[in-house]
């Protein structure tokens, strides 16, 4: 493992990378995906990268071939409605956390997704159910840990799904799938099973229902509205 020398200041392109530089890097290549900079094997190739990196630096190889590498920073991309209410959607924070040790913890039904949700099963089971959920940003990261533990995600048969990860004497088992919804979302199961297991695939017959532009128009027809 590297470990600087005391009093030695790590160049910018050392520094760890963060949730949110990488959710910012993911931002960069979905824009360029939709302009048609990337194909769609490209972008999923990058994002698996950017999930990965662990410094800045590794991080910016993805994008420095593109526009947005090279303009001044600048405003996310988009934002999602802030309070959009639905019936029966149960807010969360954009980092959510499921955690069961030596129980059993769920989340399912009608919910608002965040931009990365955490899952730990420690001698416990960990549901998350993803069918009925309510999308509001296109890419989703579930980062899932299991030590003698089970986690098991559900998502809708109409969404991507990829899985970066593995097994220690455990099983790490992901039904890799590609939406043929240019707008679906994608979910990234991100994770090890140590002596545990952590299975991801689709539930038949449940289709996403919050298409992510759907969530441009409501956010561009309440701005219109307002001016």
């Amino acid at each position: 493992m590297d470990d600087p020398r005391p009093g030695t200041a790590a160049r910018p392109g050392e520094l760890r990378a963060s949730d949110a530089e990488r959710d910012r890097i993911a931002d960069i290549l979905r824009e360029a995906l939709a302009e048609g900079r990337l194909t769609a094997d490209e972008h999923a190739e990058r994002v698996e990268g950017v999930l990965s990196a662990k410094t800045v630096g590794e991080l910016e190889v993805f994008i420095r071939d593109l526009p947005a590498a090279h303009a001044r920073p600048a405003a996310p991309a988009w934002t999602p409605a802030p309070s959009r209410p639905t019936a029966g959607a149960i807010p969360v924070d954009p980092d959510d956390s499921v955690v069961a040790v030596f129980s059993a913890a769920a989340r399912k039904g009608r919910w608002r997704t965040g931009r990365r949700i955490h899952a730990y099963a420690v001698f416990g089971s960990v549901e998350i159910d993803l069918s009925e959920a309510l999308f509001d940003h296109q890419q989703v990261v579930i980062k899932a840990m299991s030590v003698f533990g089970d986690i098991q995600v559900r998502v809708p048969e109409n969404v991507s799904l990829r899985g970066i990860g593995g097994g220690v004497l455990g099983n790490f088992d992901v039904d890799t799938r590609d939406s043929t919804e240019a707008e679906a979302p994608v979910v990234y199961v991100d994770g090890w099973a140590v002596l545990g297991n952590i299975e991801a695939r689709p539930k038949r017959g449940k289709l996403v229902a919050d298409i992510l532009d759907r969530v441009h128009r409501t956010v561009d027809k309440g701005t219109r509205k307002h001016l």
